[in-house]
């Protein structure tokens, strides 16, 4: 049984929902420790307090606020609990918005936690569950998380109520320095027709089961093979380029979509991989080659963090 990260209730007008907080993602990502190139060791992070020139531990340190220069107000736990603001113990609802209407503020998404109500509150926590499904609403709500007060929408989601902490929207930076297209783009009919007929292709119900983070698997396979002193593969090469224009593009892609939807007509993951050769094939395509609007230009790998020991 997962513990829960944080207690407290929903609050909406005089309703009181005492509920617990877990989290509802977790990372699968591949770790790393840090070496010490020369012998291998693995390094260690330490604590270091110059003013005593000593390493010191972790349970040694305190919150301190910088008031003047080298002058700081020290900050305790209960202090933070101390702080006059109902969000700290309460997830304080604001507003119900449409879900369709929300807007784009609600995209921006920190993350994501499941609630659970204490048994005293199942029937308030249901109720409410059941009205924001039925009326099609999301809650727009404020909490205190990790010390500062955060912005969140609350949804139902499978038999609970999925909080998702957002950013404030001064915290969401503006497009106006991008590059975008302007809206009237000229498109040529045939361009159109044939991008809509391959989105139509590509389009199916969403099957989770087809996803999985292939990178991880591909590196865990890098790292079996050195830990087994065995020869790691090198990856294919990229198909040469061949397409000189945006309709060409398009055409071969429908193409290789029809003959992947025939292999796995359930899916859309077939049709992706199938078209994954062409979409390459335009990525290494010469200068003046278009590229389909909307598509990156080169592949995105995920950075993965290191973890410090």
């Amino acid at each position: 049984m997962p513990r829960s990260m944080w207690k407290g209730a929903i609050q909406f007008g005089l309703v009181t929902i005492p509920v617990k907080m877990y989290l509802a993602t977790e990372s699968k990502g591949v770790s790393f420790n840090m070496l010490h190139a020369a012998c291998r060791g693995r390094i260690q992070m330490k604590t270091y307090c110059p003013t005593d020139d000593e390493v010191i531990e972790r349970s040694d340190t305190v919150r301190g606020y910088e008031v003047a220069p080298d002058q700081y107000v020290v900050i305790t736990d209960e202090d933070l609990a101390s702080v006059p603001l109902k969000t700290v113990r309460s997830i304080e609802i604001e507003q119900f918005v449409a879900v369709d209407s929300s807007g784009e503020a609600t995209r921006f998404v920190k993350q994501a936690y499941y609630l659970e109500p204490e048994p005293v509150a199942r029937k308030a926590f249901f109720l409410l569950r059941q009205v924001l499904a039925k009326q099609g609403l999301r809650a727009v709500c404020k909490i205190v998380l990790r010390d500062r007060e955060q912005l969140a929408a609350l949804d139902p989601f499978s038999g609970t109520i999925l909080l998702s902490t957002l950013y404030w929207p001064d915290e969401v930076r503006s497009v106006a320095d991008l590059a975008i297209p302007e809206d009237d783009a000229e498109v040529r009919p045939a361009e159109l027709a044939m991008a809509e007929q391959l989105v139509g292709m590509m389009t199916g119900q969403f099957d989770p089961k087809a996803y999985r983070d292939e990178y991880r698997e591909a590196l865990m396979g890098v790292i079996d093979a050195k830990a087994a002193d065995e020869a790691i593969a090198e990856p294919a090469a990229a198909p040469a380029a061949k397409l000189t224009d945006l309709v060409a593009a398009l055409e071969a892609s429908v193409a290789a979509a029809k003959a992947a939807r025939q292999t796995a007509p359930e899916t859309i993951a077939a049709a992706s991989k199938a078209v994954a050769a062409t979409k390459r094939s335009r990525k290494l395509a010469p200068v003046g080659v278009p590229v389909m609007a909307g598509e990156p230009e080169a592949e995105l790998v995920p950075v993965r963090r290191r973890k410090s020991a």
